[in-house]
């Protein structure tokens, strides 16, 4: 007898969100807007459980304790994250003044459809 698997179809997270943004929280904080483009999207991604803080710590490369806040905003059909800068804002070292850079690990997060 031969099993055939089905495949679970994926989409990217960025079809999805109308907005992925990052954004200064303050001199030594990040924080990440995912909103999305309906509620109808926004409930079947958080009911997939993909976005999780665990998530977001390992495409960050920190722990789970680090992260400052997680939430499901259902208010504005939105994830919100903050998290630690990895340099104060305007240090010697810093990259990105703005933090407007760090969405990038978001946009192909992969989800169920």
């Amino acid at each position: 007898m031969v099993t055939v698997k089905e495949e679970t179809e994926l989409i990217a997270l960025k079809e999805l969100a109308k907005i992925i943004r990052t954004k200064n929280a303050g001199p030594f904080e990040i924080t990440m807007d995912i909103i999305f483009k309906s509620v109808e999207d926004y409930e079947r991604v958080k009911a997939t459980g993909v976005i999780t803080e665990e998530l977001i710590a390992d495409l960050y490369s920190i722990s789970v304790e680090d992260i400052i806040a997680f939430v499901y905003f259902d208010a504005a059909n939105a994830v919100k994250a903050t998290i630690p800068r990895p340099r104060a804002q305007g240090s010697i070292g810093e990259t990105d003044m703005h933090a407007a850079q760090y969405h990038a690990p978001l946009l192909d997060i992969m989800i169920p459809r």
